[in-house]
């Protein structure tokens, strides 16, 4: 029989569409069955009706489901890709306009901070509603999930759920790997490297050209201008601890104390960096507000085109599928995981970002050790946030919250003790429609 693939959160047009072409481009999986589920009527219909046509395009045997029941979505499938998003535009603009409005900067928002944080907390409950399903219905399947904030997500899953398969999947590894790459006038194919720590805090502990060291390399590319000013936050973490790590300029700002927590900081890197990556803030929340306006007309005109199956792309989805049952051809990969004896020098079960081997023995993740004290400094600090936020959205404690989002670099660079309460009383009070973990506090 053909294997099930379940997409929760299949509104999502731009991921959903992008896996399933890379599924379709897999022998292997030739007569599978998509099963795309939404809580969203009108995203659903759109989604159904380009994976149809790309289906269809494809002349191959494949069955697409489409289903507002994530209990149909799920049922035997082996496979389960999630993309949600709890919550609407308004909620994600309180967690940039709030801590903005305190001092605290954030151009993203979705990983890290006061904003990550409380992101999770919402998310949090959803993403182990469908663990429950995914333990019922299908327990054996692999569930990879791109769904941020990635690190907490995918820890407070495998902490309370500890026998499924679950890792997390980001592209900044792999996207970052190409870039530098391309700096430095090198096939991707003939890179090789060694990226771990956390997602969208992962650093190339080696890069590689047909097995040489390319670091010097690097640091001859970033002295050129049109390389420089395009990414300068991350060149200046670069020439500080010497590794470079994955995730852009405009996340890598609000992780660490030096780049957003004055407004003369932050003018100086908007100023020089020619990337529009370092946005001012809340740069996706306008992306979003403009999106709500133009999503639909520009998924109708998407829709009358041709769709057809392309070219497998980068994402990791497929690839990893097809590892563990499909052509079982083996395949290797950063992916979110505990870290049980993996990196030496982080918190011992903290949600780490690691290289990983799938295979038809499942999905393996591969030793490091100890991460230059440079790099595990940061990270741990960050790991250990993380693991306050989690326990948090579990046991509903508003302390644990308070505290973790204290020790936050791009928060204590800039508020005291007590506005950094107060910001996150306003932040709970915004939530807390979301929040039913929190019900027995006051908060």
């Amino acid at each position: 029989m053909g294997k099930k693939f379940a997409f929760i959160g299949a509104g999502s047009l731009g991921f959903t569409r992008g896996l399933v072409n890379d599924i379709l481009t897999y022998p292997a999986f030739a007569d599978c069955t998509l099963a795309l589920m939404d809580i969203n009527q009108e995203r659903l219909d759109f989604v159904n009706k380009a994976v149809t046509k790309m289906v269809a395009s494809s002349g191959l045997p494949v069955k697409v489901i489409a289903t507002l029941d994530r209990v149909e979505a799920l049922k035997d499938a082996d496979g389960v890709v999630c993309t949600i998003l709890n919550g609407d535009i308004d909620i994600l603009r309180t967690d940039i306009e709030i801590p903005k409005k305190y001092g605290v900067d954030f151009c993203v928002g979705d990983t890290r901070g006061a904003a990550g944080i409380f992101r999770h907390l919402r998310t949090a409950p959803v993403m182990l509603d469908i663990c429950s399903d995914i333990q019922k219905y299908c327990p054996n399947a692999i569930f990879l999930n791109y769904t941020n904030p990635m690190a907490m997500l995918c820890r407070v899953m495998q902490g309370q759920y500890p026998d499924l398969h679950i890792t997390g999947l980001c592209h900044s590894v792999q996207g970052t790997a190409a870039m530098l790459a391309e700096w430095i006038g090198a096939p991707k194919d003939e890179i090789t490297y060694t990226c771990a720590g956390l997602n969208h805090q992962a650093f190339y502990l080696e890069y590689k050209w047909n097995g040489e060291d390319a670091y010097p390399l690097i640091r001859e590319a970033i002295k050129r201008d049109e390389v420089l000013y395009k990414d300068l936050v991350r060149i200046e973490l670069f020439k500080t601890l010497g590794y470079f790590v994955t995730e852009s300029s405009a996340h890598s700002s609000e992780y660490y104390p030096w780049f957003r927590a004055k407004p003369e900081y932050l003018e100086y890197f908007l100023t020089h960096d020619t990337s529009e990556r370092l946005a001012t803030t809340g740069r996706n929340i306008d992306k979003y507000m403009k999106r709500e306006k133009t999503w639909k007309d520009e998924t109708r005109k998407y829709l009358e085109g041709e769709i057809k199956v392309h070219p497998r792309g980068e994402e990791y989805a497929a690839c990893i599928f097809n590892a563990v049952f499909g052509d079982n051809e083996m395949f290797t990969f950063n992916g979110n995981v505990r870290n049980f004896g993996i990196i030496d020098n982080l918190p011992y079960g903290a949600c780490v970002e690691v290289p990983c081997l799938a295979s038809k023995k499942g999905i393996e993740s591969m030793h490091v050790g100890p991460m230059p004290a440079q790099l595990a400094l940061p990270c741990s600090i960050s790991a250990q946030i993380e693991e306050m936020a989690v326990e948090a959205s579990i046991t509903g404690d508003p302390d644990l919250v308070y505290q973790a989002i204290c020790f936050d670099p791009n928060t204590n660079a800039v508020l005291t003790l007590e506005q950094t309460r107060n910001m996150v009383n306003e932040l709970f009070q915004a939530s807390k429609e979301f929040l039913p973990q929190f019900k027995h506090f006051k908060v």
